[in-house]
């Protein structure tokens, strides 16, 4: 008998080596049942015409509202889909079979180095203004190398498009699923990243105010290479957000999940709360670094199903202004923490009365202690408005955060430790101290802090020390639902402590003969009377 034959045809090597870089990123299982649902079962391979739609971003049923929010933003949105086929996606003929939608998944969300993935985000983008008929001056060296030169410049609104189109991606990879999504689309405000790559990447003739200007309208050309350099430097998740869009939406297609026509959104979560920690504020924290932090931050202000009160552990205005006020509130939460300061200060030209308003940022690993020593392993300070920036830890010291209190027994200090709360610097220099009554913080130049990487936290800083009024403190717990239910156990803990401290013995007076109290008056009204000793 002759050996019998497989009927399963031959599985290129290309193919395999595709499939294996695809299951290196755990998408494998669910990129099988995208194409199942999108093939056409006769052809075996996906209508090329389907995919825009499973990529798309229609502003059927939506309206978009927000400050400054470009007329040109909701047109760009309508090619979206279209783009990022064309990108990553060869039609062949009948459509992109398996091995055609394995190589557009792993172009796009394979492992690849931080400049690549910049690249191809601006490739999509410039594929976007192209077809809206929004003029880009953005040029590729070559059409095929994914990690080539970029020439050209961008205008602050060409920015500010940008940004605006990477936050409807993570917002959108944040909500599929949600059925309630319908309604109106307030998009942030952004002017603090615009300032950021404004003042690391151009010179603006004649200079131009950052505490009051309209971001859209200035006409300073970003060199393209400048501003990649910003993006690496700054915000080096921004690319990520396309990466994770395109998952999202593969993954959508294989749950058959509805599409984007009918995914409107309300997106009102930190929109109408009026907190220090805005959605854009929160955003561009959270495209700093990739850690598990910063995705719970987008977790909680990019989810419209999701509250945010919850992770709010302390806020001045309405918890109470102080040290002990604050640390009622804290205490014995065992996870990250961002810490947010609003305050004005006067303005470093003399004579001049005018108050700036600004707020900066400190994000712990770690709870805080009473320690009158720094403590901590890592953390980053930000300047979060009117500008951005992100102050990394440098690596040469660890004073990343202190947190002193008041000593509980009174003991004599001939030099006693500051109280109140800091980030960086040295015990009595520190780089950012805010005083025991919370009513003013002092901001102390980069130059006397060997934590963090050096740069001003609000503009015009100066070499000086600044003492700023305080507005308003926030403290956001950010180590999910473990943290928060480890701080409630400790709180009961000290609440039951508490309550045993305050309960009196009864027992202990029952036989006044023998108590202390009685001796001791008995001595006061006679102490010459004569006592027998017992022994």
């Amino acid at each position: 008998m002759g050996a019998s034959q497989s009927t399963q045809p031959a599985v290129s090597a290309e193919q395999r080596e595709a499939e294996s870089v695809a299951a290196s990123t755990g998408a494998l299982p669910f990129l099988h049942k995208a194409f199942s649902n999108l093939s056409n079962p006769q052809t075996n391979a996906v209508p090329f015409e389907n995919l825009p739609q499973c990529f798309g971003f229609a502003r059927e049923g939506r309206s978009y509202s927000g400050n400054n929010v470009p007329a040109s933003f909701p047109v760009l949105l309508d090619h979206l889909g279209s783009s990022i086929v064309d990108q990553f996606f060869v039609p062949g003929k009948g459509g992109i079979d398996w091995l055609g939608f394995l190589n557009g998944f792993n172009k796009c969300c394979a492992r690849v180095s931080a400049s690549v993935s910049l690249n191809m985000l601006l490739r999509v983008f410039a594929a976007i203004a192209l077809k809206a008929n929004v003029p880009l001056h953005l040029e590729f060296e070559s059409d095929d190398n994914d990690d080539c030169k970029i020439n050209g410049h961008l205008l602050p609104g060409d920015v500010l498009l940008l940004l605006y189109v990477c936050w409807v991606m993570c917002w959108d990879c944040r909500n599929l699923g949600n059925s309630e999504r319908k309604g109106n689309v307030r998009l942030p405000d952004l002017s603090h990243l615009v300032l950021s790559a404004i003042t690391s990447c151009g010179k603006v003739e004649g200079g131009f105010n950052v505490w009051d200007c309209d971001v859209s309208s200035l006409g300073v050309e970003l060199p393209a290479g400048k501003f990649v350099t910003w993006i690496i430097s700054t915000v080096p998740c921004l690319p990520d957000c396309l990466r994770q869009y395109f998952q999202a939406r593969i993954q959508m297609a294989g749950d058959q999940l509805e599409h984007s026509n009918s995914s409107t959104g309300d997106i009102s979560s930190a929109a109408e709360c009026d907190y220090i920690l805005t959605q854009g504020r929160a955003w561009a924290i959270s495209i700093t670094q990739k850690s598990t932090v910063n995705n719970e931050i987008s977790r909680v202000f990019l989810s419209s199903r999701s509250g945010i009160d919850e992770n709010l552990l302390y806020r001045s205005s309405t918890d109470g202004r102080g040290l002990n006020r604050f640390w009622s509130h804290v205490e014995g939460y065992k996870g990250p923490l961002l810490i947010l300061i609003a305050a004005s200060s006067r303005d470093a030209h003399e004579g001049s009365s005018t108050a700036r308003k600004w707020v900066i940022g400190a994000l712990t690993s770690q709870g805080l202690e009473n320690k009158d020593t720094f403590y901590g392993d890592s953390g980053c300070l930000y300047s979060i408005s009117p500008v951005f920036h992100a102050f990394p830890p440098s690596g040469k010291e660890k004073n990343f955060v202190y947190s002193h209190l008041h000593p509980t027994g009174r003991v004599y200090q001939a030099h006693p430790k500051p109280v109140g709360v800091a980030f960086g610097g040295t015990p009595g220099n520190e780089r950012i101290f805010i005083e025991e009554d919370f009513a003013k913080v002092t901001i102390r130049h980069h130059a006397i802090d060997k934590t963090y990487h050096s740069g001003s936290l609000f503009p015009d800083q100066g070499f000086l020390a600044v003492d700023a009024v305080i507005s308003e403190v926030e403290v956001w717990g950010l180590g999910g639902e473990v943290a928060k239910k480890v701080q409630s156990s400790y709180k009961k803990r000290e609440e039951l402590f508490n309550e045993q401290r305050r309960k009196v013995d009864l027992k202990t007076f029952a036989n006044w003969e023998d108590s202390p109290e009685k001796m001791m008056m008995d001595m006061m009204s006679d102490p010459n009377a004569v006592r027998r000793e017992d022994r």
